[in-house]
């Protein structure tokens, strides 16, 4: 008979029901498509931000950018000021992992630091915080948001910066003097440029200056 060749003694194991895993899986699976989506729209603010301007970016327009119904963007964030605070605390988490990105390495080249640097600068996230602080001039609610946020990413991207750059521990104020040329001259340079106040011609002449500054205080080797 074909069943005494069946190996009856020993049970099957009955695989779990797939229920029982997405159960499992469930929450982080929906916290997982909430962080695509809460990022989705901090995406979408950012070109609308340098598209249209702060005045003229609005949730509605927000959410049809993002191809999201204005209900479905609120489950996300209650408001446009809660949406406004995620986006600016984005744009400065993307300044620092571009920095700690050029910057960890074993061998710091001023020329590499500068031009990276200089390329997030063309980047729409620096548009659209460049919109940003202009706005916050006149905006006293904007303003509120934007200033402790602009203290928190100062305290740590200069602890970031210290970590990163131990060559120059001998001399603090040289550093500091070295951080602030580089981040005030290429700024005001790439405003410069959206703004058609500067030639482009003139870009690689500054740059090459800013790097022969920079090199300059640089603190000589322990002997």
């Amino acid at each position: 008979m074909a069943l005494s060749r069946t190996r009856i003694a020993r049970p099957v194991r009955q695989p779990r029901p797939a229920a029982d895993k997405t159960r499992e899986k469930g929450p982080q699976l929906q916290a997982a498509k909430a962080a695509q989506t809460r990022a989705r729209l901090i995406e979408a603010t950012v070109r609308c931000l340098v598209k249209f301007g702060y005045a003229n970016t609005t949730t509605p327009k927000v959410a049809e950018e993002a191809g999201l119904s204005r209900g479905a963007m609120m489950h996300h964030f209650e408001n446009g000021t809660a949406l406004i605070k995620a986006t600016i605390a984005e744009l400065h988490e993307k300044r620092l992992r571009a920095f700690r990105r050029a910057a960890d390495k074993p061998v710091h080249e001023v020329t590499d630091l500068v031009e990276t640097y200089w390329r997030q600068l063309q980047k729409p996230a620096f548009i659209a915080f460049h919109e940003l602080a202009v706005a916050a001039r006149t905006d006293a609610d904007l303003a509120s948001i934007l200033k402790p946020l602009q203290d928190e990413f100062g305290e740590k991207f200069n602890a970031q910066a210290e970590q990163l750059f131990p060559e120059w521990a001998s001399s603090p104020t040289n550093f500091a003097l070295a951080m602030t040329l580089s981040q005030t001259l290429l700024e005001g340079m790439a405003i410069s440029l959206q703004t058609g106040g500067m030639d482009v011609a003139k870009v690689d002449p500054m740059l090459r200056h800013l790097e022969a500054q920079i090199a300059a205080l640089v603190p000589a080797p322990a002997s």
